[in-house]
Formats: C-alpha cells, sequence, structure tokens
C-alpha cells in the first residue's frame, strides 16, 4: 500500500513545519492587537422589562 510509505510526504511535512515554527510564527507575535483587553470590569446595562399591550 503506497500511501503508508513515508518517504515522500515526510521531507515535506518537516519542512513545512520548521518553516511554521521558525520564520512564520516569530512575524505573526510581533503584530500588535488592535482591540487589547482591558482590565475594567465589564458595564451590565440596564434593562427595562417589556410591557405588553394585551396584559
Amino acid at each position: 500500500m503506497p500511501q503508508l510509505n513515508p518517504n515522500p510526504w515526510f521531507f515535506t511535512m518537516l519542512a513545512t513545519w520548521l518553516t511554521f515554527s521558525l520564520i512564520i510564527q516569530p512575524k505573526l507575535l510581533t503584530f500588535l492587537s488592535t482591540n487589547p483587553p482591558t482590565s475594567k470590569a465589564p458595564t451590565i446595562p440596564k434593562t427595562t422589562p417589556w410591557t405588553w399591550p394585551w396584559t
């Protein structure tokens, strides 16, 4: 069964993994988040119950 032969695909997988982990990932981690998390407590909106006209 040829799909069990790792010879043609192992190098491709290894090269892709190394490229991602050594080149692409450090570049992605240097980007700043445009919406950084804040430490303030979330505000809870004041809601009023709906008044149904038939009740």
